[in-house]
C-alpha cells in the first residue's frame, strides 16, 4: 500500500499522486442509520477494490444527525480505503446542507465524487461502470439506477404489485439525460469550483426534489450527463417503508415534490401541472375498474397510492407543501 499523509481535509492521499491513477471519493449523507451506512461501506470495499488499478478511493461521511453517532462507523473503516474515510458532522436536518458540506469536502481532494445514500449497496462493478461510461462519453456526471429491495418480512402486495418498479430511474446505456439523482451518481470534482452558483438549495433541504434541481440546473449551464446501465445500486428499504400507510404518505410527498421542483425550474406552469394532476386522479381511479374488466387483479393498495401521488400534485398550487421527512 502507498504511504499515506493526512490532508487538510482530513482525507487519507498518497504522498506521492500517480499521474495515471484517478482519485475517487465517495459522498455519503447519513441520518441515523449506522447500521445500513456499516453495509454501504463494506460493499464500496470491494467497488475500490475493482478499480485499484485505475483510482484511489476514499470516503467522505456528512453526519447530518446533532448526536454525531455515526462518527464511530466512520472511523471502523477509516482504514480500508486507500483515501480514507473522513467523517463530518452537519446535524442540521437538512440534506441539501448536508450534501453541499460533503461535496466541498470532496471536491479539493478528488477528481471523481461518487454520491449514494446511506441505505443503499453497490455491487463491486458500480465505480467500474461509472468510468467506463464517462471514459467513452467524456461527460460530466453519469447517472445509474436505484433498484429498490424490500426486507424478507414485507408484505407480499409490496413486491406483487409495482410500488418499486413505477419508481425506477432507468435508460439505454449510455443515454444522454436532463438530470441525476443523488442516490447514484458520479460527479466531475472540479464542476465543484467551475459552477460556484450550483448548490444544493437549502430550502428544498427538508421537501425534497433538491437532487434534480441540482442536476438539471448544472446540465443547463452546460455539463453533459449520460446514464449506465450496469452502475446500479441496490435501495435496501427497511420494514418501516413497507407499511400500507407509508407508501401512500410517500407517493403523496412524491407528487407534492414534483409540483415544486416543476416550479422552481419553471418547466410547467401551475396550470398544466394541474391538469396533469388531474389526468393522473382520474387515470388512478380507474385503474382497478379496468384491471378488472380485463379479469387483472384489482390491486387496491396501488390504485390509492397512485390516487395520493395525483393529489400531492394538486395540492401544490394551494400552497401544500409536504416535508420529506
Amino acid at each position: 500500500m502507498t504511504s499515506t499523509e493526512k490532508s487538510a481535509s482530513g482525507i487519507l492521499r498518497p504522498s506521492v499522486p500517480s499521474p495515471h491513477r484517478l482519485r475517487i471519493i465517495v459522498a455519503v449523507c447519513t441520518y441515523r442509520r449506522n447500521e445500513p451506512l456499516a453495509t454501504l461501506l463494506t460493499s464500496l470495499i470491494a467497488c475500490a477494490e475493482a478499480v485499484s488499478g485505475e483510482a484511489s478511493v476514499g470516503v467522505v461521511v456528512v453526519d447530518d444527525n446533532p448526536d454525531g453517532d455515526a462518527k464511530e462507523v466512520a472511523e471502523d473503516f477509516d482504514s480500508r480505503f486507500e483515501d480514507g474515510v473522513t467523517y463530518r458532522r452537519s446535524g442540521k436536518g437538512n440534506i441539501s446542507i448536508a450534501r453541499n458540506l460533503a461535496l466541498s469536502t470532496a471536491a479539493p481532494v478528488a477528481d471523481w465524487i461518487a454520491l449514494t445514500d446511506d441505505d443503499c449497496e453497490a455491487p463491486k462493478e458500480w465505480l467500474k461502470e461509472y468510468l467506463k461510461i464517462q471514459q467513452q462519453f467524456d461527460c460530466d456526471v453519469v447517472t445509474g439506477p436505484l433498484v429498490l429491495r424490500a426486507p424478507t418480512d414485507a408484505p407480499r402486495w409490496v413486491t406483487d404489485q409495482p410500488f418499486f418498479a413505477d419508481a425506477q430511474f432507468t435508460d439505454n446505456d449510455g443515454a444522454e439525460k436532463l438530470e441525476a439523482a443523488t442516490n447514484n451518481s458520479f460527479y466531475r470534482a472540479s464542476l465543484w469550483e467551475r459552477e460556484p452558483r450550483v448548490r444544493f438549495r437549502e430550502d428544498l433541504g427538508v421537501l425534497g426534489g433538491e437532487d434534480m434541481v441540482f442536476y438539471r440546473t448544472l446540465q443547463r449551464s452546460g455539463a453533459h450527463i449520460r446514464f449506465a446501465l450496469n452502475a446500479k445500486v441496490y435501495g435496501n428499504e427497511p420494514s418501516d417503508r413497507c407499511t400500507f400507510r407509508s407508501q401512500v404518505k410517500s407517493r403523496f410527498w412524491l407528487g407534492n415534490s414534483e409540483y415544486i421542483t416543476n416550479r422552481v425550474l419553471q418547466d410547467a406552469t401551475a396550470t398544466r401541472l394541474v391538469l396533469r394532476g388531474g389526468r393522473r386522479l382520474g387515470a388512478a381511479l380507474l385503474r382497478p375498474i379496468s384491471r378488472g374488466l380485463t379479469g387483472l387483479p384489482p390491486q387496491w393498495r396501488y390504485s390509492v397510492a397512485c390516487v395520493a401521488r395525483s393529489l400531492g400534485l394538486l395540492c401544490g398550487p394551494l400552497g401544500v407543501r409536504w416535508r420529506h421527512h
